[in-house]
């Protein structure tokens, strides 16, 4: 039901939240407390991070929110619906048949919204499920309030040396990990990663972590400088001055081993077929919104591997252990932090419109920590 007749579980509580409405019409309103219901985990919303995502709803939406025609067929929801997939938050009620969970925990969701009777196991490809949407997106509230509710198989408990904002990290770092995943990599192999805005560098990131020799392609000078900053990769060219496939043979003969597309341009696919070794790997991580070309022949003589991938699966806990212990530190890639009245106006337009300036800016819908 529409969370403006949600019933509450403190009764006349209210928060404020950023709520879709229609392309270009994201309000913060102030909505009724979710309902935690038997099985679900109620959480104070820490941090939550802006997603392209989001980005691609405010100006080209709705995509994976539902419009007044067409109600998320599995929430029933219709706009306005709240934004926020990128969440990190605390614990502060449990509800019903609740086990693994206490009130006072911190923890991540994994804001998966699947049909009925969607194999969730360690075996289950949930990603993969038909009509399958996002918390934050297709309804069941969002990280983009001070509130929210989850059921317990979606919310994973961080240690207490990983910091909320950068737990909140956690789930875009989960969309580079299936992906290095989906490449099948042998122990100490060469990669190349085309684009470092967001998911670019995390993917990198955690490729390097694995003991993998990483080149960066990207054409933005800030941005490759934030990827050196960073350390995540060994290599970095400017694919406007240098000549990748070139730059790629020079580091290794044969060409990388696999190639991760992050960036849903043309040249940036063909970049990654062209450094591919023979027998290589190609994975798709950016969404693209049209259609690209492949050439087939070249597609053929080497053997190649062409992947999509799309989110994540049974990787949360994975990643969660990869920065717990170090491997990877998200401080480096929080570049603002802002409150929820400056979602526009410091967020989606910096983001839009100075997006060389930002890797991930996030929000605190009850301005703590600011």
């Amino acid at each position: 039901m529409p969370e403006t007749t949600t019933i509450l579980y403190r009764g006349g509580v209210f928060m404020r939240a950023a709520r879709f409405y229609d392309r270009g019409d994201i309000r913060i309103d102030e909505i009724n407390e979710p309902i935690v219901k038997a099985g679900q985990v109620g959480i104070d919303v820490a941090w939550c991070g802006i997603c392209g995502t989001d980005l691609h709803e405010f100006l080209d939406g709705p995509i994976f929110c539902p419009s007044a025609e067409h109600p998320n067929p599995i929430t029933g929801e219709v706009p306005p619906v709240t934004l926020g997939h990128e969440m990190s938050g605390v614990v502060n009620f449990i509800g019903e048949g609740v086990s693994g969970l206490k009130v006072g925990d911190h923890v991540v969701v994994e804001p998966y919204i699947v049909p009925e009777g969607t194999d969730t196991s360690e075996t289950g490809h949930y990603n993969l499920s038909e009509g399958s949407n996002f918390i934050g997106l297709g309804g069941n509230g969002g990280g983009l309030a001070e509130k929210i509710s989850v059921d317990e198989r979606w919310v994973h408990k961080i240690p207490d040396n990983l910091p909320l904002d950068e737990a909140a990290l956690i789930e875009p770092l989960s969309v580079g990990y299936h992906a290095v995943e989906r490449a099948n990599l042998s122990e100490k192999s060469t990669v190349l990663v085309v684009g470092a805005g967001p998911i670019g560098l995390l993917t990198a990131a955690v490729a390097k972590a694995q003991g993998h020799t990483v080149i960066i392609s990207e054409p933005s000078g800030l941005r490759r400088k934030k990827a050196q900053e960073a350390q995540v990769a060994d290599y970095f060219f400017n694919p406007i001055e240098d000549d990748i496939q070139a730059k790629v043979h020079e580091i290794n003969e044969k060409g990388v081993d696999a190639a991760f597309e992050c960036t849903s341009v043309q040249p940036g696919f063909d970049a990654c077929l062209d450094a591919i070794r023979m027998g290589g790997t190609v994975v798709i991580v950016a969404i693209w919104g049209k259609p690209a070309s492949v050439d087939m022949a070249k597609l053929v003589i080497k053997e190649a591997n062409l992947l999509g991938t799309i989110a994540y699966n049974n990787t949360h806990p994975k990643t969660i252990d990869l920065v717990s212990t170090g491997k990877i530190k998200l401080d480096q890639f929080i570049t603002a932090k802002i409150g929820l009245d400056d979602l526009i106006d410091k967020g989606f337009d910096t983001l839009i419109h100075h997006n060389e300036t930002a890797v991930k800016i996030l929000v605190s819908p009850t301005g703590k920590g600011l």
